[in-house]
């Protein structure tokens, strides 16, 4: 079981045989943000045989990024998608199917299994084309819970489950995120609800407001280190791979545990490696 995580909250999750690839964005820009760390990912990442797109903000459902998916990709958007978001129409190529909380989906050797998120569902600010924020989790050899975009709610952990893995947003595009985010004490939060063995900070120190580097540049580079900084006081079991760009970490697994509460696997014994920059 191997994690690769490509920048913002694009990853790729292989498990069982299996290659998943989560809310892809490849672009250098997207509006009125910009790629300040890492190259966007190499060809080789829009390899997979199905992909997770947790809501329809841009930044997570980006509909050329999801053009470059091979034919006959799988591609699971949440219920609505297709109306709100007429683009999706164009990938003819690709086998989408909307779904919502309480959802199953068997993939080879994997099941998806698809839970709530507490976030904006609408493609924009003021559209009135809503469709669920999703999380998912993916199991197969390990529990692995995508998170997608959500800030913390009371039924996140029973929800989810026991985990072995978990790969939570820990920033955004500044100091004022608002609830229906994590940052990166909310996170640490969220961590000490799930206990998993191990988590994967993302969704930060990728992309930032053009114009915007030399303001409060902390913001963009500090998520990751914070989460890990609070992560050992609130959840200590829990070990936290900080990532680079295009690096890959295997995790030890523990297996599934009966409930949150159960001994988390212990540090030092995952594999990293480098992977594309």
């Amino acid at each position: 079981m191997e994690i690769t995580w490509w920048g913002h909250a694009t990853c790729t999750v292989e498990d069982s045989g299996v290659r998943v690839l989560t809310d892809p964005l490849f672009v250098r820009r997207l509006a009125h943000l910009r790629r300040r760390r890492g190259a966007p990912p190499p060809a080789e990442a829009a390899l997979a045989e199905v992909t997770l797109v947790s809501h329809l903000h841009a930044d997570h459902l980006h509909v050329p990024s999801l053009a470059r998916l091979a034919p006959g990709t799988r591609l699971l958007v949440p219920r609505g998608a297709r109306r709100a978001v007429p683009g999706l129409r164009r990938l003819g190529h690709l086998k989408l199917t909307e779904v919502a909380p309480g959802d199953r989906v068997q993939v080879g050797d994997l099941a998806v299994r698809v839970v709530s998120a507490r976030h904006d569902g609408r493609r924009l600010p003021v559209g009135p084309r809503r469709a669920p924020a999703l999380g998912y989790v993916i199991e197969g050899e390990a529990r692995t819970y995508f998170a997608g975009d959500t800030g913390l709610f009371e039924t996140m952990a029973e929800e989810v489950g026991p985990v072995d893995v978990a790969l939570l947003p820990v920033g955004g595009w500044g100091p004022h995120l608002g609830e229906e985010h994590l940052d990166a004490g909310r996170a640490a939060d969220a961590l000490a609800r799930l206990r998993p063995g191990s988590a994967v900070p993302v969704h930060y120190g990728t992309y930032w407001p053009i114009g915007m580097d030399s303001v409060r540049p902390h913001e963009f580079h500090a998520p990751g280190a914070e989460f890990v900084r609070l992560a050992a006081e609130r959840a200590p079991g829990v070990t936290v791979h900080l990532l680079e760009h295009g690096e890959s970490v295997r995790p030890r697994i523990a297996g599934y545990r009966s409930c949150p509460g159960d001994a988390p696997a212990g540090r030092g014994d995952d594999e990293r490696e480098g992977g594309a920059r």
